[in-house]
Formats: structure tokens, sequence, C-alpha cells
């Protein structure tokens, strides 16, 4: 008996038929056949009008003039036409007047092109509303607010510090060394300075286990995103939850931290999966926006590496149509051909001296040394053996090619659809 296993592909799906007896496992989270009540306004809506921990915001709007919402940007799949509509009427609600300022939180990322906002936002928030993108780089719109917790400087983009609300959108999903996306990630690292974003990811904090997916406690990294979002006075935030059609399943808005805690309550009792130990696991970073580029397929790697055998092959599925995503991270791998001593020059970085992308490429390397990687995509073949990886143009070559490395032509492969959208835990 064969099955057919399919796999999202940038806007797309390609699929695969394998022998039954030779997988091993599906990993799938429980989010993805969960079906809400109501519709994703709906939702959106219930949690605006019953925010935990929280005044609703249009209470938080009176009275305040300048008030900032954080919207995510182009590489993050936040629904925000739906959230957006609703959070701005909420605010109007309760101050017409209010000189309201979207914000978007770009991170270290590049600049979000007015072709993304608009796909994001559609075009009448695009038309009607205060829209600026934040700029890691640009001093003179930076402000420095002391240290963070583990002695980093905290510099923080001025509209945000300087409004009299600030508030944010986002969504919540397991993220490989934060722990969870969303809450305290809208400030740091979405709109904070370039120097604190690098601290924030040295080499020793990613290294830290509890620097990993699903874990908040004992986190270094969260603790100063957590330190961060206070600082910056983070009084209202609207999050959801999405399925693998980028739909909302959940929302909860409110306190910046308890609401964000009753997201991942959600979340968490429906996304983890326990390893099944296989020599081949073939996994994607869920298709589009998340898999533009190699950079950001680093995440979908690190589900296959929580459940690889040491020696074995992951297979990733990413599009990366934008390329390598990261000067910087194709270089290191470019001009340093020994994962071991990369990984020895990381760890002796001084945290201040963290270099830009010198996280992706520390976890990268990691899932590197444990196993081999297959990478389909439609990036140029040189650029991915620049990367160490393998270039593969099918499902059938990269089963084949995983079968030839291993030497087992019967070799056990593990499924995971979503490698973005799962936690995975120890068998």
């Amino acid at each position: 008996m064969m099955s057919l296993l399919t796999f999202p592909y940038g806007k797309q799906t390609l699929s695969i038929d394998i022998p039954e007896e030779r997988i091993s496992a599906v990993l799938t989270p429980d989010i993805h056949r969960y079906v809400p009540a109501l519709s994703p306004q709906e939702l959106v809506q219930q949690a605006l009008e019953h925010p935990v921990g929280s005044p609703r915001l249009c209470e938080l709007a009176r009275g305040k003039q300048k008030i900032v919402v954080i919207a995510s940007d182009h590489t993050r799949p936040v629904p925000s036409k739906v959230i957006m509509p609703l959070m701005l009427a909420e605010i109007r609600k309760g101050n017409p007047d209010a000189e309201i300022t979207i914000l978007i939180s770009t991170g270290c990322h590049r600049a979000s092109s007015q072709e993304e906002l608009t796909q994001k936002f559609g075009p009448e928030i695009m038309a009607n509303e205060h829209i600026v993108v934040h700029d890691c780089d640009d001093t003179a719109n930076l402000v420095h607010l002391g240290k963070l917790p583990s002695g980093g400087e905290l510099v923080l983009n001025r509209i945000a510090v300087e409004a009299d609300l600030l508030a944010a959108e986002g969504f919540i999903e397991p993220h490989f060394f934060a722990g969870f996306s969303g809450g305290r990630k809208s400030v740091l690292p979405g709109v904070a300075g370039r120097e604190t974003v690098l601290y924030n990811h040295n080499a020793e904090f990613i290294a830290d286990p509890h620097a990993r997916t699903g874990i908040l406690e004992g986190n270094p990294i969260h603790t100063d995103m957590l330190y961060a979002a206070r600082a910056a006075k983070l009084a209202f935030i609207c999050n959801v939850v999405i399925n693998g059609k980028k739909e909302v399943i959940y929302a909860a808005a409110g306190d910046m931290e308890q609401a964000h805690a009753a997201g991942r309550s959600f979340l968490n009792s429906r996304c983890q999966v326990k390893a099944v130990p296989s020599d081949i696991v073939i996994t994607t970073n869920g298709g589009y926006p998340l898999d533009q580029n190699i950079y950001q397929a680093v995440k979908g790697m690190t589900a296959a590496e929580a459940t690889v055998r040491e020696g074995g092959v992951i297979i990733m599925l990413a599009k990366s149509n934008d390329g390598h995503g990261g000067e910087v991270f194709y270089r290191t791998f470019r001009d340093e051909p020994d994962l071991g001593r990369m990984m020895e020059t990381f760890l002796q970085t001084p945290k201040e001296k963290t270099r830009v992308d010198q996280w992706q490429s520390q976890i990268f390397a990691r899932v590197m040394q444990k196993a081999r990687v297959l990478y389909l995509s439609d990036a140029p073949d040189d650029m991915v053996r620049d990367l160490h990886m393998t270039p593969v143009h099918s499902l059938k070559e990269a089963l084949a090619k995983a079968e030839e490395l291993l030497g087992k032509p019967d070799a056990g492969i593990c499924a995971i659809p979503d490698g973005v959208s799962v936690i995975v835990t120890a068998e």
C-alpha cells in the first residue's frame, strides 16, 4: 500500500507516494484540524470586547493623543486584514481624534515594500492610515532606554517609546529560540535597534538549552524580550493563532503578558507532537510567506532536527524565491567549510560583538552537525551548495538521494508537513 504525502511549497503543494511500511510518523499539530465556532472576524472582535487582564482598547485610548499600533512585516503570515481594521475601529470608538501610527516591526529584516504592505493590509488601510516602517539602523529615530537584564543596551524605536499608548497585533506560533512568537516579540526584536537585537541573539543565549521551541522558563532570550516590552510600555496586544491555511482559529487580546499566556495555552495543547526517531525526515516552512528564503527555512529544519537520527538526512522543502535571505548568513557558510570551526568561532564571540545573522548561522550549523540536509527549492544550485546543503529538484530525487547517502533503500521516513507549527518533544 502507498500513502500520498503532501507538503506546502510556496503558494502551492508538492506530493509523493511512499510505501506505508516506510512511514514512521506524520507529525501534524491538532490546530490544523481545529474548527472554531466563530469566523476569524468574530473571534478577533470577541477578544477585543473581552480582553484578558486589561480594560478594552477603546477605554485605554480615551484621552491619548499619539497612539501606535505595532504590526508585523511581510515575513510573517499575520492576518492583518482581519485584525488591524478591528483594532483601529476599537481605538476610534474610544478616541475618534487620536493620531494613529501603524509601525511595521521589521526587526533587522529589509523594509517591507508598498506592494507587500498592500497585500498585508489591503488598499483601504494603505490609503487612509499613517504607516511607518521601522529601521533598526536609523539612529535619529532610536531611543536609548538603559540596559537589559543581560547587560545589553536597550535601544528602541522613538515612535514606539514616545507613544501615549502602545499596542500591537501579532500571532503566536512555536519559535525555535524565543519559545513562542507574539506578545513581547513585537518590541524586541520588532522595533529595536540593531545593537539590541544582536546582543539579545548572542551565541551563549542561542546555545542555552532553554532557548528552544516552546520553552519560556529560564530562556534568557525571552527574559530580555519581556523586559524590553515592559520598558516600552506595551499596554495592549491582540494576538491570534492560525491554522495551516493561515486562518484565525483563536484570538486573545489585552494585557501583554496575560493575553499572550492565554494564546500560548491554547496553542501548546494543540501543537505538541512526540518525536519519532527516523533516518529521513521531510519538513517544510509551512509554505508562503515563511519559505521565501533559505534564512527563514532554518526554522522548519529545527523541527526535523528534534526527530532525525544522528547522521540521518533532512529533506527541506522551501521555495526560496528570494534566495538566501541574508548576505552575511550566506557568506558565513560559503567562506568556512568546517562547521566545527564555525561553531567554535560563534561561541567565542563576546555578546556585544555578535555579528549580523550569527544566531541563524549557529542554529543552521547545529542542525547540519546532526544530519545532512537535502534542499528542494527554486534557489540556484550553487547557492545551496555554498550553504553546505545538497540541492534536489523533486521529492522523488530527494528520497533517492537520501537512500543513497544512508545506504538504506528502506530507511524509515518521518514527515512534518509544517515544521514551524509543531513543538516536537522528546520521545
